[in-house]
């Protein structure tokens, strides 16, 4: 990683931050139902749990970046995305059990 600065780990994926257009500051308790703190993850990690979760169910119990690890599909794209580079983008699709 030349010339390319670690400030820290992802706390969905564990994979190392690089400064710059991969990573996004997430608000694990949405700032819509009043949250103010936000946290550095991948900007894939951070689309993904916006495309499995709705504000209501980040608010009601996918706060913490453990809850959001025990869910199933958050489980099986972690084990994929830890595969991939640090500074690896990608979009995610919505779920179908969000689009409901």
């Amino acid at each position: 990683m030349i010339n390319q600065k670690v400030v820290g780990k992802c706390p969905i994926c564990d994979r190392d931050l690089i400064e710059g257009p991969s990573i996004d500051k997430h608000h694990f308790f949405p700032k819509c139902k009043g949250g103010k703190e936000t946290e550095f993850v991948h900007k894939v990690c951070h689309s993904k749990i916006h495309s499995l979760f709705t504000e209501k169910e980040l608010e009601k119990y996918y706060y913490t970046a453990e809850r959001i690890k025990e869910n199933e599909d958050m489980k099986k794209f972690i084990i994929w995305v830890s595969k991939k580079e640090p500074t690896f983008k990608s979009k995610n699709k919505k779920s179908n059990k969000k689009k409901r």
